[in-house]
């Protein structure tokens, strides 16, 4: 696997760098994981067709790092993860979320991937 995955919706960052996080065989298909970058918490997910997503572990909703234990599932195409605290359902390549439930419309960061030789990369901001 060698493809390069870039997702709107990226978190701002001044003086970003690919980042080591993990073997891609470490992740299981239609499951979350949580990495921490720095200070960062990071949700990663591997989708069936290998597509492999990074959003804020944050929900912004309830403020809990919980979002690699939401459910992944898919939109109209769109792949989502709901969360498992309020259920909102966020777009996974872009961080919007799908469902706000009456609520004011909050967006999880995401972060590009990258895959080189079996070991996944993120483009974020250096963290001291």
């Amino acid at each position: 696997m060698t493809t390069t995955q870039t997702h709107p919706g990226e978190a701002a960052a001044a003086q970003a760098q690919w980042q080591r996080i993990c073997r891609v065989d470490a992740l299981e298909p239609e499951r979350g994981r949580a990495a921490l970058v720095g200070t960062t918490q990071v949700a990663l997910f591997l989708l069936h067709d290998g597509e492999i997503y990074a959003v804020s572990n944050r929900d912004p909703y309830s403020g809990a790092h919980v979002m690699s234990r939401g459910i992944v599932g898919t939109r109209g195409g769109v792949p989502t993860v709901a969360s498992p605290m309020y259920k909102h359902v966020f777009d996974l390549r872009t961080g919007t979320c799908l469902d706000t439930q009456g609520k004011d419309e909050r967006v999880l960061d995401v972060w590009p991937a990258t895959v080189r030789d079996d070991e996944l990369f993120l483009n974020m901001p250096e963290q001291r």
